[in-house]
């Protein structure tokens, strides 16, 4: 497919096509869930991320040319040219590519040519150095006279071997690590002098006039600069003709110190003002060109600049340094070590150049997420793409989808394990408490037919386990976990790539791999295709594989591909958690003023003792007293504000959590956010005493329901939340607070699911009739195959029949008790009673029908029951 698409030569094309692709991925797919009945809930998720993995695999082949050059790019940076970029796409990217490669010869060219420049120099020491050792053997042996001349001579060869040294040692200097410059403060007149001393010593012709004047002291390095005013120096007196002066002056204004060096030789072109400054070969006067480099050099070291300007009429070339006074940090300049020991044996070899750091861009992903979710280092997953094909494979062959049963809750725990078996946190006891608690919060699925609770556990369960992977510890890590789980369908797919180009190497394992998915999805596209178009070759499909229809083959085919996307976005998440603390640490600034965050509330603990009073003004004057006020009974009027109160409790932990958040750290503040607060929590546990009584008190008088107990429950857990927040308060431990909060409600749901609800709803309601005579037989009629049990058991068998009857035409259809896959302990259980009453056939049948069960005298059971 990426041979194809080199072959179109518009970047904008490959683009669209890749767009187009996409979408007709997604369409496709789209309509053949809809042919075969499967639900939209299912179809969209798989087309979007079947749409995404086209667009990663087509996507790859265009990028890589880019990737390509980034890793070349670092090379370079290491010091090795040799890289480059091989592709053969015509578009832009193509062209880059060329352009790149050209970059590269040339600057391999250049560091070619820089190594053969030295190592040119380097031999240019052997001629004098030759020269000298002869003369002075022959001055030696007597061959030659010692006199002024042959000595002469021997001088003027030691003086051109000296001068290449110092060239290369100032090359070894431009070429070696960071220096570290020694500031002080130093008389700048002086340090000219001593500098004009340096050079007129070593022979240098011509007058130097210093117009510095006394006592002006600046701060800097006096050997780096001392170095760089010799460079100078020594050019400019190369430089000017026989007879002239070369004038120095300086001096400090506002912003720091400068210096200017004139001389009246040939001057220089404006065009070759910043081509001096160059390394090697730019000196026209016999030099290896290595002076003005250096002296350059130092100035940035120090901040400064150097640089020609323009000279006043009759004079040659102006040359000034400008140094600020405070210290500025260094530009990126070559650095120079201390400076090298060189003995009489040989001379040292200057240091080879230090690796500069890889600079290491943020393409793609990296960038959109940023440091929510990097991803450093992370190793392709192979086993971890195939831990989740295999998760999603045994659930598009075992799950039921007549019922929620067993093998949703082994689903479920297989697709857990894929992803906790590469969590980087899987030895955390942290994570290892989430994954136990999650596998606890899944087993309702199987032991329980409460059709009101399974949504409730599952998303407890994934919350529990997503921060359990994902280590939050806060409540905005905890919302950013679940987020994370999505995205990391997005946020994986480089990483999903890789794996698959490590699947796609030349083994014969992964040959194997993609020779049977290969297979496979031959096999089932056009074998699916011809059994729906030719009903004899459809026919010899279903003798090969009977218990598959086209729509439960199509459907199962979506299930696999869903449950594998979201085991492996759960498994890369596990694997490379998101940041999901990145707002965890950050804190609002507090209020100036204490009053802003305490009057509201102490308003909120008078608005709670207002209520306080008014509950215990009514327990006070009892149920006479709540009619005459209100008309309202006794039952009535503590069920009326419930859900007001439950409202409440949970307005009092956000009001808690944003005081706390915006109090001051002062020990007053502390004392009066322990003071209100504490006051506050104390009063919403008592309005949480009393909705739970009110509600106690309700469902004596008009029955039990789910409902009712969930809320309880609910009620119950906010009030731990409120008696933790307290004990936080006291103890200093409030950063645990989110996380008690998070197992403390799970356990308070796998509680809920421990008395089996549904069944103790239906054993407090008839316990309620056996005590009062009353009992909503409507009400029972609506509960799941849970209650059969007790109903049966505690009822007349006329009664119980009548209020079971509608169970087989749901929970209890008999290819729901046929399908082994869909078995579920809370069925098992009431399908023995159900026989007994007759509302289903014995087992030893071989068919039946539910809709021929019909059970009479109902009409006179619900008058009897006042219904």
């Amino acid at each position: 497919m990426n041979a194809l698409l080199d072959a179109v030569s518009s970047l904008k094309t490959k683009l669209g096509l890749l767009v187009a692709a996409s979408v007709v991925t997604a369409v496709l797919l789209t309509l053949l869930g809809s042919a075969a009945h499967v639900s939209p809930l299912l179809v969209l998720p798989v087309s979007v991320a079947l749409a995404l993995g086209v667009t990663q695999l087509l996507a790859a082949g265009m990028v890589a040319p880019l990737r390509r050059m980034t890793d070349v790019t670092r090379a370079m940076a290491r010091g090795d040219y040799s890289g480059r970029v091989r592709t053969t796409a015509t578009d832009e990217v193509g062209q880059l590519a060329a352009a790149f490669n050209t970059m590269a010869e040339d600057l391999a060219t250049v560091d070619r040519e820089r190594r053969d420049l030295i190592a040119t120099v380097s031999h240019e020491l052997r001629t004098p150095l030759t020269a000298m050792t002869a003369l002075l053997e022959n001055l030696a042996d007597g061959v030659v006279p010692a006199d002024p001349d042959h000595l002469a001579a021997a001088l003027e060869e030691a003086q051109r071997l000296g001068r290449l040294v110092d060239d290369l040692l100032q090359l070894s200097r431009l070429e070696a690590g960071v220096v570290e410059l020694d500031r002080q403060d130093l008389a700048l007149r002086a340090l000219v002098e001593s500098s004009v001393a340096q050079v007129t010593s070593a022979g240098r012709g011509g007058d130097v006039v210093v117009q510095v004047a006394d006592g002006l002291v600046v701060p800097g390095d006096p050997a780096r600069l001392r170095q760089l005013l010799v460079n100078v120096l020594d050019n400019a007196c190369r430089h000017a003709p026989a007879g002239t002066t070369v004038q120095v002056s300086g001096g400090a204004g506002a912003d720091g110190w400068w210096l200017e060096v004139v001389d009246d030789g040939g001057g220089v072109d404006v065009a070759d003002r910043e081509r001096v400054f160059e390394r090697f070969g730019t000196d026209g006067a016999g030099g290896t060109g290595l002076g003005l480099a250096v002296a350059r050099w130092v100035a940035q070291l120090h901040g400064g600049t150097l640089r020609f300007l323009d000279p006043a009429p009759g004079h040659g070339a102006r040359l000034r340094l400008e140094v600020p006074t405070s210290e500025v940090p260094a530009p990126s300049v070559p650095p120079s070590p201390q400076e090298p020991a060189v003995t009489t044996t040989a001379p040292t070899p200057p240091p080879a150049p230090a690796p500069s750091a890889p600079v290491r861009t943020q393409p793609g992903l990296d960038a959109l997420f940023g440091r929510f979710w990097p991803e450093h280092g992370l190793p392709s997953g192979l086993r971890t793409v195939l831990a989740a094909t295999a998760a999603g494979l045994f659930a598009g062959f075992a799950l039921s989808f007549t019922d929620v049963g067993i093998t949703w809750t082994l689903v479920a725990t297989a697709s857990g394990a894929a992803a906790l078996a590469t969590a980087r946190r899987r030895r955390e006891p942290w994570t290892l408490l989430c994954a136990g608690l999650a596998l606890l919060l899944v087993l309702p699925l199987t032991l329980l037919d409460a059709w009101w609770l399974r949504p409730l556990c599952i998303v407890a369960a994934t919350a529990v386990f997503l921060c359990g992977i994902t280590g939050a510890r806060t409540m905005p890590g905890i919302l950013l976990s679940g987020i994370s789980w999505p995205l990391a369908s997005l946020r994986g797919l480089p990483w999903f790539g890789r794996s698959l180009r490590i699947a796609g190497n030349g083994s014969r394992t992964t040959a194997l791999l993609r020779t049977t998915a290969w297979s496979l999805l031959g096999l089932g596209v056009f074998g699916t295709i011809f059994a729906s178009a030719n009903p004899v070759f459809g026919s010899w499909v279903d003798q090969l594989v009977p218990n598959l229809t086209f729509n439960d083959l199509v459907g199962r085919a979506f299930l696999s591909c869903f449950v594998f996307a979201v085991t492996l976005g759960a498994a890369y998440l596990a694997l490379n958690p998101s940041d999901v603390e990145v707002m965890g640490g950050r804190r609002p600034a507090a209020l100036a003023n204490r009053f802003e965050w305490l009057v509201p509330v102490l308003v909120v603990d008078a608005v709670f003792l207002a209520f306080i009073a008014a509950q215990a003004r009514a327990l006070v004057g009892g149920e006479d007293y709540i009619r005459e006020t209100t008309g309202l009974t006794y039952a009535d009027f503590v069920h009326q504000g419930f859900g007001q109160l439950t409202l409440a409790t949970a307005l009092t932990v956000l009001v808690v959590w944003v005081a706390s958040r915006r109090a001051g750290d002062t020990p007053t503040d502390r004392r009066w956010l322990r003071g209100s607060v504490g006051l506050l929590c104390v009063l919403t546990l008592l309005v949480v005493a009393s909705a739970l009584r009110g509600m106690a008190v309700y469902q004596d008088a008009y029955g039990f329901t789910t409902l009712r107990l969930f809320v309880d429950v609910f009620e119950g857990w906010l009030g731990f939340v409120v008696l933790a927040i307290m004990v936080a308060g006291v103890t200093g431990l409030g950063r645990w607070l989110p996380r008690i909060a998070l197992v403390s409600g799970a356990v308070a749901l796998i509680g809920l699911a421990a008395i089996n609800p549904d069944a103790w709803v239906a054993d407090r309601n008839l316990d309620r009739y056996d005590a009062t005579g009353r009992l909503d037989l409507r009400y029972l009629q609506g509960l799941s195959s849970d209650a059969a049990p007790v109903i049966a058991d505690r009822l007349p068998a006329d009664v119980a029949r009548c209020v079971l009857q509608d169970l087989p035409w749901n929970a209890m259809r008999a290819e729901t008790l046929d399908d082994p896959r869909a078995w579920n302990l809370g069925r098992s259980r009431a399908e023995g009673p159900l026989r007994e009453l007759g509302l289903l056939p014995a087992r030893e049948e071989a068919s039946y029908d539910v809709g021929d069960v019909a059970v009479s005298g109902c009409d006179q059971v619900w008058t009897a029951f006042g219904e």
